[in-house]
């Protein structure tokens, strides 16, 4: 389904087939809504599921002018109003678990639960040229030539030899998202900070994080779990896609998690 969001066509997909409380996931970057196909497919039973593009991703449209966090937290906000969602569960991983932050600030009243994955509340200030350099490179190259590289973080050695399909759809749904989109992402993941305001979010919080994630360490999301009164904080065994490389961990915790709430 496309809807407009903040003037952007944007893609999204409703999976309800037991007519639950809503549940929505948002994606990493350089990904797309199809990163959560088997999870969603678990929790339709159960949950209304939500899950879209971000934009400049997947078949949402490309932002015409930089863009901030702030401001992917706004089309969270408009999709959710244009649906008539009053509330919602809400699952981010990386680039998705920093929406979620910004999300929980800006409208906490709307979320339910809060579950973020591999993400972290600030991009530190010597992490500031990586994601200058990836932009750059997205722009000058085509994303496709960040795509393995890319994968050898995300996924661990033993997961991408056991997988191969897995990979290969990741990697394809990556190598086909739209340079400009990918790279004012970066920028907008540059300039993200929220540290100083997590403290203030007082939500049921479950912050998951893979023990093998070089990019996003384990102590990056460990530190959004000790800011957030009564979080939730668990290690699973995987690299930075670690609802993806753990799916039947991960969806297990996160059912419990969920069903503590409901």
């Amino acid at each position: 389904m496309q809807i407009n969001v903040n003037g952007l066509d944007t893609r999204y997909v409703v999976s309800n087939e037991g007519g639950g409380p809503w549940l929505t996931f948002i994606h990493q970057l350089g990904g797309d809504l199809s990163i959560w196909d088997q999870l969603a497919g678990y929790f339709r039973d159960d949950y209304t599921v939500l899950r879209y593009d971000v934009r400049g991703h997947g078949q949402t449209a490309v932002s015409e002018k930089p863009f901030s966090v702030a401001d992917l937290s706004q089309d969270l906000r408009a999709l959710l109003d244009a649906l008539g969602v009053q509330s919602t569960h809400i699952v981010g991983m990386s680039m998705g678990g920093m929406i979620a932050q910004q999300f929980a600030l800006d409208d906490p009243a709307r979320i339910e639960t809060l579950t973020l994955c591999d993400t972290h509340a600030a991009t530190p200030a010597g992490g500031h040229a990586v994601w200058e350099q990836r932009a750059a490179k997205a722009r000058s190259e085509g994303v496709a030539a960040l795509a393995q590289a890319t994968m050898e973080r995300w996924l661990t050695a033993d997961f991408r030899n056991a997988h191969p399909e897995v990979v290969e759809q990741i990697h394809e749904v990556f190598a086909s998202t739209s340079s400009e989109g990918y790279a004012q992402a970066c920028i907008a993941l540059r300039d993200f900070d929220v540290r100083s305001r997590l403290s203030v979010i007082d939500l049921p919080t479950l912050a998951v994080a893979g023990r093998h994630d070089a990019g996003t360490p384990p102590a990056d999301t460990h530190e959004i779990a000790n800011a957030i009164r009564n979080a939730q904080f668990e290690l699973l065994d995987a690299a930075h896609l670690a609802p993806i490389e753990q799916s039947q961990r991960f969806t297990a915790l996160l059912e419990s998690f969920l069903l503590k709430r409901v």
